[in-house]
């Protein structure tokens, strides 16, 4: 009778019910995680628009800092590298299509003809580009990069302006559930997915607990 140890090394023991994942390989494709999707804008070398998706994005402390995950070998590192300013759309679900096309490969001379195919604007601020009719938009000057997550970093911008959809808009009128029910978020369920938030709860946070 053999003991089963080969069996075992080809698949580890679980541990209370959960799979052991080998982490000599990245993790992040063997499950589903919820992320914001939001589409970063970027003046190109020549003046022109630049837009790509992130997932990766999210305020950085209570403050007024946003950062997002990119990499130095693309446009957009590059651009803020250079202009020092970056903008952020949140595009509503109904905008799926248009975000889908932002994340479109460029061709050999480095342009992105899908582009042609977004409403894009330019924000009154920091002159980057926007896509029309998200709820939410975000004008940002560079704070820092902070390089050496393998081939990604983390770029910091600092909030130097702010515009919402009034649809969207917390109000003490309003219940959060209904606003949210009747203006539903696009959310990301990475890897691949997309989904439309508008069914939510009121979290039970206990008393006295602060930021």
């Amino acid at each position: 009778m053999t003991t089963g140890t080969s069996d075992r090394t080809a698949h580890p023991p679980e541990h209370g019910g959960l799979v052991e994942l080998t982490t000599k390989a990245p993790i992040w494709d063997r499950f589903f995680t919820i992320a914001p999707l939001v589409l970063v804008g970027t003046r190109e070398p020549d003046g022109g628009n630049d837009v790509a998706p992130k997932h990766m994005a999210f305020p950085l402390g209570w403050q007024n800092y946003f950062a997002f995950v990119c990499t130095p070998r693309h446009a957009t590192y590059a651009n803020i590298a250079r202009d020092g300013v970056f903008a952020v759309t949140y595009p509503k679900p109904a905008q799926w299509l248009q975000t889908s096309l932002t994340a479109s490969p460029r061709c050999d001379d480095g342009d992105k003809p899908s582009l042609a195919l977004v409403d894009i604007e330019r924000s009154p601020q920091v002159d980057c580009p926007v896509i029309r009719d998200g709820y939410l938009y975000l004008e940002c000057e560079l704070d820092r990069f902070v390089d050496g997550f393998g081939v990604n970093s983390l770029i910091v911008g600092r909030v130097v302006a702010a515009r919402v959809d009034p649809a969207y808009l917390r109000t003490e009128e309003r219940d959060d559930q209904d606003l949210l029910h009747d203006n539903p978020l696009l959310a990301y369920a990475s890897p691949g997915r997309f989904a439309v938030v508008e069914d939510t709860r009121s979290f039970p946070f206990p008393a006295g607990m602060k930021k």
